[in-house]
């Protein structure tokens, strides 16, 4: 069966707007489903307070574009689109009608800062940024509030975006920043996935063990500690099927990294050609390193590399100076791979932004199944009978279902292809040749006969006897996979 298409999941809606058309509430309903598969895709940054969210946004943008501090402008959902010029709305509700009101952008304290004017955050539904950033041009980014605030109405506002009672989660797809494992933590992530997945599971779920740095008390180190902890983490999420990966970052030192500038990477130049003893002691705490007197860079240049660079950054880049980086672009580059930031990147290109389409359109199919079953009417039945036939047979969303479900499995023939399988079904990128583990560049007759080797592999293995049911269905789904790699070749 081919992949489910955006244009057929318009096609069904425009025949479910057909059946209500008598519903004027329900049109809308449709109405909007059928624009969101038109706008860019929707991930969403969620997780604890103060967990780094909106600081991973901006590393992950390579601009400061949202507030990081604590301040009211964080307590409320705030959307991040592409324009053409910077501008920001807060969008509340006064006299029963839902009114916009002009944010002001302020950088006259060095931060960014949301000036909110007479609002609170209280009276405000959401505030909506626009941005000129070429990452944004393809993807809607969203910022919650923590969700364990100490404020039952602040998190709640997180609770309704991702998982409300009725109807889709707003998200696409989520970046889910982590300080601990909890079971607040396991709960929410169990929801979102139902939401976003459906019967599919968990689709286009991250994981991030923030403010990585920290777990080893900014110590050069304190990277490989977050890793052994991240993987402990994504064993345990992975094998409940509530992530599809976890990656531990300092969001900090990235967005450092992203907008390192020639001043800092002078003063950073200067601090490491100091005396290592005197630096050692100064960076063992942040107040130190300000206050120490034994160092030639000034207390105030220092007081700035500690706020935008951290302890552990500041440690890092001076470390990777004194190996022999000897320009900014080099460091920028350098401490961009150490915050771990590229393998977020890498992580959410292969399971979110090259999936872009499947998950816009399994979210649409989502929404529209949840207002036939709701609403039935004369013609409702057999279109709700057909949206569940694309959501359970669909191919995109096969290899999704399996995806999910193979990080589980540790033992017997599924766990000794497992990597193979992995690889096949798109979870390391989703181009033929990553699929066929062909190297760059591959003839088409080269990958035609890597597909055909793969489909009699896959076939081969999908019917031996000793297969359990899940067993037979991820080998037919890989072998399904392959034959499409070769379909594509030889339509070519």
């Amino acid at each position: 069966m081919a992949g489910c298409q955006l244009s057929d999941v318009r096609e069904l809606i425009s025949r479910a707007l057909h059946i209500y058309r008598g519903s004027p509430s329900l049109r809308d309903m449709l109405g909007e489903c059928e624009e969101r598969t038109r706008q860019p895709l929707r991930i969403a940054f969620s997780g604890s307070l103060k967990a780094g969210k909106s600081t991973l946004l901006n590393a992950l943008v390579g601009e400061e574009i949202a507030p990081a501090d604590a301040t009211e402008c964080t307590k409320v959902v705030t959307w991040y689109r592409h324009s053409r010029v910077p501008g920001a709305t807060a969008w509340h509700y006064a006299d029963g009608t839902h009114r916009s009101s002009p944010v002001v952008l302020d950088r006259s304290g060095g931060d960014l800062t949301f000036g909110l004017g007479s609002l609170s955050a209280s009276e405000i539904d959401c505030i909506e940024v626009g941005w000129p950033s070429e990452s944004l041009e393809t993807t809607m980014l969203i910022d919650t509030p923590g969700t364990s605030s100490l404020s039952r109405d602040v998190s709640e506002r997180t609770l309704r975006l991702l998982t409300p009672e009725q109807g889709p989660s707003e998200a696409d797809a989520v970046i889910y920043l982590l300080r601990t494992l909890n079971d607040a933590d396991l709960r929410f992530l169990r929801e979102i996935g139902d939401r976003l997945g459906g019967n599919a599971g968990p689709l286009g779920i991250i994981g991030v063990l923030a403010r990585a740095d920290e777990v080893g008390a900014g110590r050069t180190d304190a990277l490989a500690s977050a890793r052994t902890i991240a993987d402990r983490f994504a064993r345990e999420l992975e094998s409940t099927g509530l992530c599809q990966a976890v990656v531990p970052v300092s969001g900090l030192v990235a967005l450092a990294a992203r907008t390192l500038r020639e001043s800092e990477f002078a003063a950073l130049s200067q601090l490491s050609r100091e005396n290592p003893a005197d630096l050692d002691l100064a960076l063992l705490s942040a107040d130190r390193f300000v206050r120490s007197p034994e160092l030639s860079v000034s207390s105030e240049t220092r007081s700035a590399l500690a706020h935008r660079f951290g302890v552990f950054g500041i440690r890092v880049a001076i470390g990777l100076l004194r190996e022999g980086v000897d320009t900014a672009t080099e460091l920028a580059a350098a401490l961009l791979t150490e915050s771990g930031v590229s393998e977020l990147t890498e992580a959410i290109d292969v399971h979110i932004r090259q999936r872009a389409e499947q998950l816009k359109a399994h979210a649409a199919l989502v929404s529209v199944q949840d207002i036939l079953a709701r609403a039935p009417m004369q013609g409702s039945a057999e279109l709700l009978s057909e949206v569940q036939r694309w959501l359970a047979n669909d191919h995109d969303f096969e290899e999704l279902r399996v995806l999910a479900r193979l990080r589980g499995v540790n033992s017997g023939s599924l766990a000794a292809n497992a990597r193979e399988l992995q690889r096949i079904l798109g979870g390391t990128g989703t181009a033929s040749e990553v699929r066929l583990g062909a190297p760059a560049g591959s003839s088409r007759e080269a990958i035609r006969k890597l597909a055909l080797d793969s489909v009699q592999r896959w076939r081969g293995l999908a019917q031996h006897p000793m297969n359990d049911p899940f067993a037979a269905a991820a080998y037919r789904s890989a072998a399904r996979s392959a034959e499409g790699i070769l379909e594509r070749t030889q339509r070519g």
